[in-house]
């Protein structure tokens, strides 16, 4: 094997294993950006949940002090 050959395939070699530790660096901050994701989504349902639960609270308390009679001193 030649010395330009055997250079040019050090250096693909070199190339390659560059590759590969991007890609898994890339593929790590993937995960973490999975796993954050998930939780602001898990998040965002419980607050949906409780926003409602507070418009439902909300509502019935609008109708209930249209139900009671004016103080007194109307």
């Amino acid at each position: 094997m030649s010395a330009s050959l055997e250079q040019r395939l050090t250096e693909l070699e070199v190339r390659i294993a560059f590759i590969e530790q991007t890609v898994q660096a890339l593929d790590s901050a993937l995960a973490v950006q999975d796993r954050a994701l998930d939780q602001f989504r898990r998040e965002s349902e419980l607050l949906r949940g409780e926003l409602a639960q507070v418009r439902t609270a909300l509502a019935h308390d609008v109708h209930d002090a249209h139900d009671e009679p004016p103080p007194p001193h109307y």
